[in-house]
């Protein structure tokens, strides 16, 4: 397989993007930052979201995007990537962006997570190198 074009998946009941954008959108991450991994995007309601923030997290709300991310014995990196939508449209309403991009914004944000990439919470989480990193994938993919 050629580097950065790993297997992307989409799955949800209702996938709030397009398979095809989802996967442009992660290959073309995965192109930039020279990696190669699978990827798997999954979007869920508001409940599951909840459910899954606090059985692996321990924060008992809905959130915007949750990453997993397991590199195998051979050092290959699989992630999965869960995203709600319905906090997505509330907060891309809040920042008055368009909700294809604010998923966008949360796809990559979610695939950088999987590849090692991190920042801290808070108010100064955006000014991190990773969030900087995300917004430049933003505007490139968005």
């Amino acid at each position: 397989m050629r580097r950065g074009l790993g297997e992307v998946g989409v799955s949800g009941r209702r996938p709030a993007l397009a398979a095809a954008i989802v996967r442009r959108v992660v290959r073309g991450v995965l192109r930039a930052e020279r990696r190669d991994a699978d990827i798997s995007i999954t979007f869920l309601g508001a409940v599951s979201m909840r459910r899954l923030n606090d059985e692996y997290l321990g924060h008992d709300r809905s959130t915007d995007v949750i990453s997993f991310g397991l590199a195998g014995p051979d050092g290959r990196l699989a992630g999965d990537v869960y995203v709600c939508r319905a906090v997505a449209t509330r907060s891309a309403r809040r920042h008055r962006v368009p909700l294809r991009q604010e998923l966008v914004r949360l796809i990559i944000h979610g695939t950088l997570h999987v590849l090692g990439y991190d920042h801290p919470e808070g108010d100064h989480r955006t000014r991190a190198p990773m969030w900087r990193r995300q917004e430049r994938y933003v505007k490139r993919f968005g």
